[in-house]
């Protein structure tokens, strides 16, 4: 029978003070016309189908005239706001295509296609219900991956931008029995990072619809990155496989490939790399994650039972009691960062000394 690894439902958490303050100063606090419970005063929704008429679990809402003309402009101004200096002169270019409902999972998110009219290029933009632990897991995301985020938080709302690329699912299914043994090679590398990046900063449910994948075309050969789109399950969950991609049955393409096309040592050598690359953000950006760690360590983002599960999981991983002794979630990332760039630190003071 399968392990039963996710919670039935993650509540929503509030921004504290501490928070707040903490994206203000980050300039991620910006005020914006529009918020989330404005948009879900829609009269009516169809069914949004895919290429091959499936339901993809979105419903294209629409509103009564008197609300579109202004929840429209609005949500113009909040694309202004996300992607240049706000400055509304090129409002009157800009199209609102459409605005999705997403019926599915925590977030119950709004998708927005935004098009300019004088040249029909598009873009998506997210209004989500504001949720600290999803705003730490932006926040740690921009740290410490290879990507930058860039999100606005404004009251209640959240406001996120696109993340272009192939959803995990439908790669897997779509594109992966295609790919060349060079081309499964170097994907199995990414997802060997993926997993140990997402395992260290503990960031949860990472099944294959909550990353995509990114083609990037070299001169003689593509290269694919692994990238996550969902930060629900920043520090919720107490089991320490929700942390690891590899344990969901979603992903288990992708760990097939891995033992097929890998051996041992160049997947610890992958996991090495991942961890000494984190280990350098950390020590690069200082004095920005130190200030969001407090906010998480004063912050409550899970319940009492999952904080002693996920203590004790990672205590039986690595042996270092200081994981007992974390009180909060926020406590026990900053152990977990700590670990990994003690031992970055150490190994390089070793290799000084032996020089």
């Amino acid at each position: 029978m399968e392990e039963k690894l996710m919670s039935k439902k993650k509540p929503t958490y509030p921004i504290n003070d501490q928070l707040d303050a903490y994206l203000r100063e980050c300039n991620r606090k910006i005020k914006i016309p529009v918020f989330y419970d404005d948009l879900l005063r829609f009269s009516g929704s169809i069914v949004v189908y895919d290429s091959n008429d499936e339901d993809t679990l979105w419903v294209r809402v629409y509103y009564e005239e008197h609300e579109r003309v202004e929840i429209e402009s609005s949500l113009k101004k909040v694309y202004t706001i996300l992607h240049s200096d706000g400055n509304e002169d090129a409002i009157e270019f800009l199209n609102i295509d459409a605005i999705d409902y997403c019926t599915f999972g925590n977030s119950k998110p709004f998708r927005i296609k935004v098009r300019n009219i004088l040249n029909d290029n598009y873009t998506y933009v997210y209004v989500k219900k504001a949720d600290a632990s999803r705003i730490y897991g932006l926040e740690l995301e921009h740290m410490f991956s290879p990507n930058r985020i860039n999100f606005l938080v404004y009251k209640n709302t959240l406001i996120e931008e696109h993340i272009a690329g192939i959803p995990g699912d439908v790669f897997i299914k779509d594109f992966l029995p295609d790919l060349s043994d060079q081309a499964k090679s170097q994907i199995a590398k990414e997802f060997v990072k993926f997993n140990e990046r997402c395992q260290m900063r503990l960031l949860g449910d990472m099944r294959s619809y909550n990353y995509v994948i990114i083609p990037i075309h070299d001169f003689d050969h593509v290269e694919y990155k692994i990238r996550a789109i969902d930060f629900d399950q920043q520090c919720f969950e107490g089991k320490l496989k929700v942390y690891q991609p590899q344990f969901f049955k979603e992903n288990f393409d992708m760990v097939d490939i891995v033992m097929n096309k890998l051996q041992p040592s160049s997947i610890e050598q992958y996991k090495k790399e991942e961890r000494s690359i984190l280990a350098k953000r950390i020590l690069t950006s200082r004095s920005r994650y130190e200030t969001l760690v407090d906010c998480m360590c004063e912050d409550t983002i899970s319940t009492q039972e999952n904080l002693k599960e996920l203590r004790e999981h990672l205590y039986n991983f690595t042996l270092d009691l200081k994981f007992r002794r974390s009180r909060s979630m926020g406590e026990v990332l900053k152990t977990a960062m700590d670990f990994v760039r003690r031992n970055y630190e150490n190994v390089n003071m070793n290799r000084l000394l032996e020089g």
